[in-house]
């Protein structure tokens, strides 16, 4: 098998990530680590938010998180965005090469770390959030009002319930 490939790199066999289309080091897949490359998990890697093609749920959580609370520290930016401080911390560095975020020692405290969106992070913000609301728009523009009162309702109990678990 050559150097970069696996046997998940088919097209269609497994999509990447970044909803590309194509399969995770599939030939002519958009990431700078495609086939030819291998990360340690012997998988390409898809583009990230450093790309700035597209961003995921989970960056746009904490875009919209840092947009409406301010800075915060890698512990609270983790529960509010319901990860682990592992995971927050991975999150923060692909934010923050793509210019989204800032990380600041805070004077009182040496041992953690502040993020702060950046003016780049909040005009992706607000961009995400305006493409969301015409899509759904699009998408919802044929129901009655009635209806989709009704699919909210039902929504927000199954988030409570999903909550309480």
């Amino acid at each position: 098998m050559p150097w970069g490939a696996s046997r998940r790199s088919a097209p269609g066999r497994r999509p990447c990530r970044s909803r590309c289309g194509r399969g995770r080091a599939a030939p002519g897949c958009p990431s700078p680590g495609g086939a030819g490359r291998r990360s340690r998990s012997g998988r390409g890697r898809c583009p990230g938010p450093s790309s700035g093609r597209w961003i995921s749920l989970t960056h746009a959580r904490a875009l919209r998180v840092l947009a409406d609370t301010g800075p915060l520290p890698i512990g609270q930016l983790a529960a509010a965005t319901e990860t682990t401080g592992a995971a927050t911390t991975q999150l923060v560095n692909g934010l923050a090469a793509a210019g989204y975020v800032t990380r600041e020692r805070p004077v009182d405290d040496k041992r953690s770390v502040l993020v702060t969106l950046t003016d780049t992070g909040r005009r992706r913000h607000h961009e995400r959030q305006t493409a969301l609301a015409q899509a759904l728009d699009t998408a919802l523009a044929h129901y009655e009002t009635t209806a989709l009162d009704t699919a909210t309702d039902v929504l927000r109990q199954l988030a409570a319930i999903y909550d309480q678990l």
